[in-house]
């Protein structure tokens, strides 16, 4: 399984990024990566491995920013490398992704980018998703341009998009895959699970399916991905601590698993390339 976190904000971005993803290495993972918005610009920083290879590369490196996202990979479509690790980019350099789950129609999508001129980079389905972005993008409204790509795509996701062109915002799209928003004080977290955020924040709202999150550092947005249309979401106050939460408020891992055996089937036919 996948793990993703992002965060928008006052605070130094790249510690938090590091340390949600540590928080999910339980997940299992193959490779690792964060991309940030800095100078105008997207940074990225990827390999194969574990997440403290990721650290040493980034080491010494001036990352300072306040809005990224981060992701571990567990291969699906390509093999583990640096080349298919996530967050992907379109073909200009303004616009990335980060995506839990399975596109089901992405080689009849990427074959059409490819004759439209889109170049790809990976072997994965993930960066499709990416190049329609940019397809539908006029640098103008971001929002608009993932609501398109969304109803062009079959399958499982939770995503993250992030553009250089709007640097002060994050779009956060859930359909099967699981996704939680943190809210702190003029900033907010994204995260596939709890562990992630629960050391910046216990006041949290959860997506549900074809729901669609908009974050700036001042406010929170949430409205049906095809639509559009506004949603108001209950915020609710967790009480876990890190350790809890790592055991999904279960007693213990044993029956956290027991309870989860649905679930992991659901995931691994997903996996496979089986929708339901």
């Amino acid at each position: 399984m996948c793990g993703i976190i992002w965060y928008i904000g006052s605070k130094e971005v790249v510690p938090i990024l590091l340390n949600g993803l540590k928080k999910l290495e339980y997940r299992g993972y193959d490779s690792a990566g964060i991309a940030i918005v800095i100078d105008g610009r997207i940074a990225i920083s990827r390999n194969q491995g574990k997440i403290k290879d990721l650290e040493e590369k980034i080491s010494g490196k001036k990352l300072l920013s306040s809005i990224g996202i981060g992701h571990t990979r567990w291969a699906t479509h390509g093999k583990p490398s640096e080349e298919n690790a996530h967050p992907h980019i379109d073909c200009n350099n303004n616009i990335v992704i980060v995506h839990n789950g399975i596109i089901e129609n992405y080689l009849e999508l990427k074959k059409q980018l490819i004759k439209e001129g889109h170049i790809f980079r990976s072997e994965t389905d993930t960066e499709v998703l990416v190049h329609l972005i940019e397809k539908f993008y006029k640098g103008k409204n971001l929002i608009k341009a993932v609501q398109q790509m969304i109803k062009k795509i079959k399958g499982a996701y939770a995503l993250g998009v992030m553009s250089s062109q709007e640097p002060d915002k994050l779009i956060a799209v859930k359909n099967r895959s699981p996704l939680v928003i943190g809210e702190g004080k003029n900033e907010f977290f994204i995260a596939s699970d709890m562990p992630a955020i629960l050391n910046y924040t216990r006041k949290v709202i959860y997506l549900d399916d074809n729901e669609m999150a908009i974050l700036t550092r001042e406010k929170l947005s949430i409205c049906k991905s095809h639509t559009g249309k506004s949603l108001k979401k209950k915020t609710e106050e967790i009480a876990w601590d890190p350790i809890q939460a790592e055991k999904g408020g279960f007693r213990h891992f044993m029956l956290k698993e027991i309870c989860e055996q649905p679930r992991v089937v659901e995931d691994t036919f997903l996996s496979c390339g089986y929708g339901w």
